[in-house]
């Protein structure tokens, strides 16, 4: 910080200048407001607010020019902190100080008798110049900070609240504060973190705002999970370009849904969808938003005992052949039923597939011609490829 030479000669010149204070602050005023459009507009600070505070800082610095204290710059600071919590640019603050300091020098070079007066009065009020405008400058910076932070804690809880599943009053909060419509239309992206703490996707919030997409986001210890508003036609295209462009692991995405207040559930179906890639890969796969698919994910632990209980008999083969037949079983539903599509994609010939298919039917103890067990086969296969994780498990436990 700067010292002001309280000499004699500047503590004069400070004595007369404080006689002529009420038209200094007067026409201080007026030139900030005739300069400067945002206080002219009272967007920030009212007239009366800005006539208040030149009058203090002026008062502040005459006070430390004559000599009557040191330089005090806590009205820099608070004026400073007061500012940023208002919203007002931190350029133009500092041009309103140039404005009202150099008022004030013109004001003691009017009054100057030689040379070595006028070095001496520059030379204090351009160094109490600097030394307001770091300490205005550090206030207003660590305020804007500390409100960045407050705002930054109040978006992810209500993130949080969001995904958890609020009430339908809080939602409406929510919605303002995230920027999201209420009734809009959406999809959940659930990304798996390189390492703790570290975003799945960079910056992906930013470059979604340059796609004029609005989004959510929130780091958990394992996961990078947002809400991203669909808001014109071919945003999920420029959602799925913009997540591959960075992806280096599992990537989940959830179907289109309607409705902010069902992004609990979708935030499920993204982490099924992305939990039915092999661990290790990077890749993204969009959940199936059929309503089988839906239906079997909302309830995994019954989709589970169903798998186990309609496919155990083939779960316990011997690792090769369980998987040849769980192959063929989920290509002849692919294939709509036709040995000889399935035959094609499996690329053998259709009577191997006929042999597989008997084999199946043989260790299930069913048909694929019963509407009722192709139903049943056909979800408990569903469920293992939601749920594929739980093929090698113990099948899970009946309640006493």
């Amino acid at each position: 910080m700067h010292f002001v030479d309280t000499q004699p000669a500047l503590a004069r010149l400070a004595a007369e200048v404080e006689r002529h204070k009420p038209e200094l602050i007067k026409n201080t005023v007026a030139q900030i407001l005739e300069e400067m459009p945002v206080y002219g507009r009272a967007e920030f600070v009212s007239h009366d607010e800005l006539n208040r505070s030149v009058t203090v800082n002026i008062s502040v610095v005459l006070r430390t020019l004559r000599g009557v204290e040191p330089p005090d710059m806590s009205q820099a600071t608070a004026t400073g902190r007061a500012r940023a919590e208002q919203g007002a640019p931190l350029p133009e603050l500092l041009r309103a100080y140039r404005i009202g300091l150099t008022q004030v020098w013109l004001e003691f070079t009017e009054l100057t008798r030689d040379t070595a007066e006028l070095v001496a009065v520059t030379t204090a009020i351009w160094a109490l110049m600097d030394d307001y405008a770091e300490a205005l400058t550090t206030s207003y910076r660590d305020t804007t900070a500390s409100l960045m932070l407050a705002h930054q804690n109040r978006r992810s809880a209500l993130v949080e609240a969001l995904f958890a599943g609020s009430s339908e009053g809080s939602l409406w909060d929510i919605a303002r504060v995230l920027d999201l419509s209420l009734d809009g239309t959406f999809v959940v992206v659930a990304a798996e973190t390189p390492v703790l703490g570290q975003e799945a996707l960079p910056r992906i919030e930013s470059r979604l705002r340059e796609r004029c997409l609005a989004s959510a986001w929130r780091l958990t210890p394992d996961l990078q999970v947002g809400v991203v508003s669909l808001r014109y036609s071919g945003a999920s295209a420029a959602i799925v370009e913009l997540v591959r462009q960075d992806i280096s692991g599992r990537v989940g995405v959830s179907p289109v849904y309607s409705g902010l207040g069902n992004t609990a559930r979708a935030l499920h179906l993204a982490r099924v969808a992305l939990s039915s890639l092999p661990p290790g890969t990077a890749s993204m796969v969009q959940f199936n938003d059929s309503p089988l698919a839906g239906l079997v994910a909302s309830a995994p632990e019954a989709s589970v005992q169903l798998a186990h209980q309609v496919l155990r008999p083939l779960l316990d083969l011997p690792g090769e052949e369980r998987n040849v037949l769980l192959l063929t079983l989920r290509a002849w539903f692919e294939c709509q039923g036709s040995t000889k599509l399935t035959a094609q994609q499996m690329f053998c010939h259709p009577n191997t597939i006929r042999h597989r298919l008997k084999r199946i039917t043989d260790e299930l103890g069913r048909t694929l011609t019963d509407p009722a067990d192709i139903m049943e086969i056909g979800t408990a296969l569903r469920a293992l490829s939601i749920f594929p994780d739980t093929a090698h498990l113990p099948p899970p436990a009946r309640p006493a």
